[in-house]
């Protein structure tokens, strides 16, 4: 798997950003380190820059945390009416 971070457009970037100030709880699929594709519902909590990548910090439905690179998420709807 490609280790370099590539940036994601900054339409979705601010979209996580929406999510995190309402609130919102998002379905999100993404591609795990591992390379294992992953679903799950999550309310993001914060994005952050590292080590030259961008993550979302979010909680599963059981409080959870997970960590997840940006340019690894396949897809993410709104679970919010």
């Amino acid at each position: 798997m490609n280790k370099l971070y590539v940036p994601i457009p900054c339409d979705i970037y601010s979209r996580y950003e929406l999510a995190i100030l309402r609130g919102q709880s998002l379905r999100v699929a993404w591609r795990g380190a591992r390379g294992i594709d992953r679903i799950e519902h999550l309310k993001p909590v914060d994005l952050r820059t590292r080590s030259g990548g961008e993550y979302m910090i979010a909680r599963n439905r059981l409080g959870q945390r997970r960590v997840m690179r940006l340019d690894r998420i396949i897809n993410t709807l709104s679970t919010d009416a």
